[in-house]
């Protein structure tokens, strides 16, 4: 069976899981079932990823007879979205395998369990989708289901008044994505990526496509203005749904821009690089400032996030404008430096958030004002959280410092770049994330030190 045959099997496994659970989820012991069967579901879909992108397989395409009458769905498992599903199935089996033993604290498991694999199915569909239809559908079943996660603690305020500002966000996001398909569909209206990879496009159309994906991806990914759900809807999730937020969906959000940004708009002129390169750093600055002066344990997680994807987009800026003028090689470091630091995230953050899911189940708190001597009494935790944050605050041998050090890399590249405005604007967004990296460095310190 091909890889593409396999993906699409597992996606409909963590489907049928939540038909499961909806079914049987007040039974005892389901819970455990349901969340080990989502961690083997999407440790295939990692090994499936890993699997394309080791053997540099060719691009597999698969039609299901579902959908739009003269469209279907189409899924397509390339390189690019062999390192999102690999990264999603990494940061999903992870999840779901702590859900085994956190699942066990909810007070209401059934307004968790029917909604977690079909999350997981959605953010997979994304990824392999190949058409615009398919990409929408997925990236709103996405959106729902993670608010209805959101929601899980409903009882609480904040949780409500969460789940609302997250889905006014959500359906903002997907309209900017649904006018960008729109546009890049043109009056032909064929919504294939092959036909919207070979249309011919007039300038203006690429400008306005690019704006609307970096805005709709972007208010996903928590792009800073459109960064307002995320530092509450990451608090009232259950933690290794934070984790899985934070750690996958961002990352799914950065793949939609990715997709149309270098694939299906095709090569782009060097202006379309400056307002990515500068959104990307100001984001970062702008979210570990939030973190740095925050005194919740999960709010601040959520802060260093926006952070975290203010540098990923300010290297995917960097690709664009090395690409723009013909550096093919250093257009490949300012991308794999994107993609690692994506990786990286997915990692650390995901094992922050579930650190600060073991103290809130150990305490009751997530301020970290009223925490204090916890390395005596969870040892374990208290190391883990050790790795998370020196891997986070970018500090070497651990992973967080091998990304950044690659974006520093292609920052200092800039004096290949013709435009003088690229080689004034490209030195002053390393000054940004420079900034940034010793803010968030700081901001680690205190989280650790404090609790």
């Amino acid at each position: 069976m091909a890889a593409i045959d396999l993906a699409a099997a597992a996606v409909a496994g963590l489907l049928g899981l939540s038909g499961v659970a909806v079914a049987l989820g007040r039974y005892p012991g389901i819970s455990g079932l349901v969340y080990a069967l989502s961690a083997a579901l999407c440790a295939v879909l990692a090994l499936l990823g890993g699997l394309v992108l080791a053997t540099r397989a060719e691009a597999a395409v698969l039609s299901l007879p579902i959908g739009l009458p003269w469209i279907g769905a189409n899924l397509r498992l390339d390189a690019l979205s062999a390192l999102f599903l690999a990264l999603l199935g990494t940061g999903g089996a992870a999840a779901g395998v702590y859900g085994i033993g956190y699942g066990r604290h909810e007070a209401e498991p059934q307004r968790v369990l029917p909604f977690f694999p079909g999350f997981l199915a959605a953010m997979a569909l994304v990824v392999l989708a190949d058409d615009a239809f398919t990409f929408l559908l997925s990236w709103e079943v996405m959106s729902l289901l993670s608010w209805a996660l959101v929601l899980a603690h409903h009882r609480a305020a904040a949780a409500r008044e969460a789940g609302f500002l997250y889905l006014v966000m959500a359906g903002f996001g997907t309209m900017m994505l649904l006018l960008a398909f729109g546009v890049l569909a043109g009056p032909q209206g064929d919504y294939g990526f092959d036909a919207i990879r070979g249309a011919a496009r007039a300038p203006a159309a690429t400008g306005v496509v690019l704006a609307l994906v970096l805005i709709g991806a972007g208010s996903k990914a928590g792009l800073v203005p459109l960064h307002v759900w995320l530092p509450v809807a990451h608090p009232a999730a259950p933690s290794h749904v934070s984790a899985l937020m934070s750690g996958v969906m961002t990352k799914v959000a950065i793949y939609g821009f990715v997709r149309v940004a270098f694939d299906l708009l095709g090569p782009l002129e060097w202006w379309a690089s400056p307002a990515v390169i500068l959104v990307g750093a100001s984001t970062a600055v702008m979210g570990i400032l939030f973190a740095v002066v925050d005194g919740d344990a999960k709010r601040v997680l959520a802060y260093s996030t926006i952070e975290n994807v203010g540098v990923i987009f300010a290297a995917l800026g960097l690709a664009l404008a090395f690409r723009a003028n013909g550096l093919g090689a250093l257009a490949a470091l300012a991308l794999t430096a994107a993609f690692a630091h994506a990786v990286n995230h997915m990692l650390f953050k995901s094992l922050l958030f579930m650190a600060a899911g073991a103290v809130l189940s150990a305490t009751g708190r997530r301020d970290l004002d009223a925490l204090g001597g916890l390395i005596h009494l969870m040892p374990v935790t208290a190391f883990l959280a050790l790795v998370g944050v020196t891997a986070i605050s970018a500090l070497p041998p651990l992973n967080g410092f091998v990304s950044e050090w690659l974006v520093f890399q292609a920052v200092l590249q800039s004096p290949e770049l013709r435009q003088p405005a690229l080689q004034f604007l490209v030195p002053a967004a390393g000054g940004l994330l420079a900034l940034a990296a010793a803010l968030a460095a700081a901001c680690f310190v205190r989280f650790y030190g404090v609790a």
